[in-house]
């Protein structure tokens, strides 16, 4: 995919534990330990799941693993 094509669409929903049921959620490795502005992550089998570490029963960034691994080659390759 070439840099700043978008693959698909995000969807944001509202919390659900259905959609939320059985995923390991993830904190950067960058997140401090005295909390402040971070994000989590889960990999759901087709989809990666994104939400505030502050308000875990918040809405949800939804995006395809595809469109998560362009974001992520994207991103690593900006520092």
């Amino acid at each position: 995919m070439r840099h700043g094509a978008v693959q698909d669409a995000p969807l944001v929903q509202p919390y659900s534990s259905t959609v939320t049921s059985g995923l390991a959620w993830f904190k950067s490795s960058y997140s401090g330990t005295e909390g402040g502005q971070c994000v989590e992550v889960a990999a759901g089998t087709a989809t990666v799941h994104i939400r505030d570490s502050k308000a875990v029963a918040g809405p949800l960034l939804t995006v395809s693993r595809e469109t998560w691994a362009g974001f992520i080659g994207s991103a690593s390759s900006e520092t």
